[in-house]
């Protein structure tokens, strides 16, 4: 979670997504017409493949205003930890427009290299993709730091996207370079052929990393270590077990049992707690603690033994 995110309220950071979706779905529309009329005034299949996949932003950057607004509700009795996960199953629909644009388009790359057709008007075919990609620049600028302020995935997914687009915005004005100086025709089809295959990668990425949030992964091993570290840096705290950790959304979970005096009396042991939470939500503000109290040396079953002998188990097998 960024550490600028403690300094922003709620209503804040609403603002700054709110803001973020408005900008992607302006340009979506924007660059939409524009490719619209370069692929059909030049005839370039790279030209139409940027045009379908501005189109598919039109759909994920609607999909990514619904989902901010949605889990930027509150907490609610249905939904207790908030709504947060809904940014990332707005990236799992982007990775499936993403993955069906790059069909489409290398579906058509193949069929125009057996099938060739001449591309006329490069020149302003590559001025297009020259206003398409520094605006695009622009956007993703604006993106990122929103992100870094508010750790949206929704918009963190929608930038990845737009990322895809600066890639292919500087194959495409290659490729319409190529085809102008030197008449290499069939370049086009296979610049095409080259972005929807980026495409499909992309997509894969996308929809990986949302369904690791999904299904509750955990966090990064530096995550876990720091925790450790924030818990035993107390005096009081003799150790420090069976620690889950997962994202929920924008905000971070932690739980794990806490290891104190066994002789304290119940109302020190809850004092030396919160003082534990305090420390956390000091780096990772926002974030949602559940801490069980344990007697140092006590014997019992516990999570982190059960998962060492079935990952030893699976090691021999």
């Amino acid at each position: 979670m960024s550490m600028k995110q403690k300094y922003l309220t709620a209503e804040q950071i609403n603002r700054l997504k709110k803001s973020a979706t408005t900008a992607s779905l302006t340009l979506a529309i924007s660059l939409c017409l524009l490719k619209t009329f370069g692929a059909f005034y030049t005839g370039s299949l790279a030209v139409l493949s940027s045009m379908i996949d501005s189109l598919t932003d039109i759909g994920a950057s609607l999909i990514t205003v619904i989902a901010v607004r949605f889990s930027s509700q509150e907490e609610s009795y249905s939904f207790r930890y908030g709504y947060g996960k809904a940014e990332s199953i707005s990236a799992l629909v982007q990775a499936a427009f993403i993955a069906g644009s790059g069909i489409f388009v290398m579906y058509d790359g193949i069929n125009r290299l057996i099938y060739p057709r001449p591309i006329e008007q490069t020149t302003v075919g590559i001025l297009i993709m020259i206003i398409a990609l520094v605006s695009t620049l622009g956007l993703i600028a604006f993106q990122r730091y929103v992100t870094k302020l508010t750790d949206s995935k929704a918009i963190e997914a929608d930038s990845a996207h737009y990322m895809v687009d600066v890639m292919t915005n500087l194959s495409i004005i290659l490729s319409l370079c190529i085809v102008s100086w030197f008449g290499i025709s069939w370049f086009d089809s296979v610049t095409a052929i080259g972005i929807s295959g980026y495409l499909l990668y992309n997509a894969y990425k996308i929809a990986a990393e949302s369904i690791k949030t999904l299904m509750d992964a955990e966090l990064s091993p530096e995550i876990r270590k720091d925790i450790k570290r924030i818990v035993l840096s107390s005096p009081f705290a003799k150790g420090i077990h069976d620690l889950r950790t997962h994202d929920l959304g924008g905000k971070y979970m932690f739980e794990f049992h806490l290891e104190l005096d066994g002789d304290l009396p119940l109302s020190a042991a809850h004092d030396m707690t919160e003082m534990v939470e305090d420390n956390i939500w000091e780096v990772y503000p926002n974030a949602v603690i559940i801490i069980h109290q344990d007697p140092v040396g006590i014997e019992e079953d516990r999570l982190d033994t059960k998962l060492k002998k079935t990952h030893q188990k699976k090691k021999k097998s």
